[in-house]
């Protein structure tokens, strides 16, 4: 008892050690078979999802309260895999990967990772489409106009620009709904917008 008692101690302070500059950390709880998580200053509103490896979600859960958030979770019981945490607010994306072998759950702070959404923006008849990529992710835009049934006006690739911005003027004439589709990261992102 007292060598599981001790190897959770450390197992706590490894957590704390690791997550101790991020706005997040895990830890174990009292059951050992319970992982912590606590995220700082998240909004009422983000999303909280556990997925695996191929992306589908297996947990989610709305935020309910702005500030701290801290939850138990019994990753032990989860088949032997890679899987991850996301935070999914506003601005970005947060992942926080974990693997569960024998039972046994390992995150590695290194694999962390934060993607920045595409913000679209529309003023008049102008779309102006922003992204910050600091490792110079891509970035897929393409822009539909729904004429009974959305189609393809403009598509481009933006590489190697960590400060992305782009601005398209739709014709005044066609008035209607468009969606522009953002690629990045792995990830799509849609949004709708009318003239």
């Amino acid at each position: 008892m007292k060598n599981i008692l001790k190897n959770s101690l450390v197992i706590v302070v490894m957590f704390t050690t690791l997550f101790a500059n991020a706005n997040s950390s895990l830890r174990t709880s009292k059951d050992a078979t319970k992982t912590i998580l606590t995220l700082t200053n998240v909004i009422k509103g983000n999303e909280l999802q556990v997925k695996d490896a191929f992306g589908v979600t297996l947990y989610s859960e709305m935020i309910k309260d702005s500030g701290d958030y801290i939850k138990g979770f019994d990753l032990t019981e989860l088949p032997n895999g890679d899987y991850y945490f996301e935070l999914i607010q506003d601005s970005k994306i947060k992942t926080m990967p974990f693997s569960v072998e024998a039972n046994k759950v390992t995150f590695v702070k290194n694999n962390e990772l934060t993607i920045f959404k595409p913000v679209v923006k529309l003023e008049e008849n102008l779309v102006y489409i922003s992204k910050l990529a600091l490792n110079e992710q891509s970035l897929e835009i393409e822009v539909y106009f729904d004429n009974d049934g959305y189609n393809l006006l403009h598509s481009e690739t933006i590489e190697g620009i960590q400060d992305i911005k782009r601005m398209y003027k739709l014709d005044e004439t066609k008035k209607g709904n468009y969606k522009i589709v953002t690629k990045t990261d792995g990830k799509t992102f849609v949004e709708y917008v009318s003239l």
